[in-house]
């Protein structure tokens, strides 16, 4: 896996199939199934667990500028889907920064 890179289909393909013990093309029907099956089910929510969720919004109508011009335009309401990341990916990729206990904080308020 190269570092610092992201994957790409067929890196991802043989590592499914290495890690499974499947042929390539068992991992990339699987991947398109699956990436057919949120597309059909994004409408409703589609959760990927451990990963996160694929959500419908509605966004309102507003106000915006024309980066070209400046000029004010509406822009109208629309539909997009968004995806939200579990708790457990970012806290695996991120770590959730650690909070100072009580007896830290009165040690900090000592000192002053």
């Amino acid at each position: 896996m190269p570092v610092g890179k992201s994957l790409t289909q067929n890196q991802i393909v043989t590592f499914l199939a290495e890690k499974n013990e499947m042929t390539k093309k068992q991992a990339k029907e699987f991947l398109d199934m699956l990436a057919a099956l949120a597309y059909k089910e994004a409408k409703n929510g589609f959760t990927i667990p451990g990963l996160g969720k694929l959500v419908l919004v509605s966004r309102k109508a507003r106000m915006g500028r024309n980066p070209a011009n400046g000029e004010a335009i509406k822009i109208p309401a629309k539909k997009v889907v968004k995806f939200r990341v579990s708790k457990a990916c970012k806290d695996a990729i991120v770590p959730a920064p650690r909070t100072r206990t009580a007896t830290k904080k009165k040690a900090v308020k000592r000192r002053r």
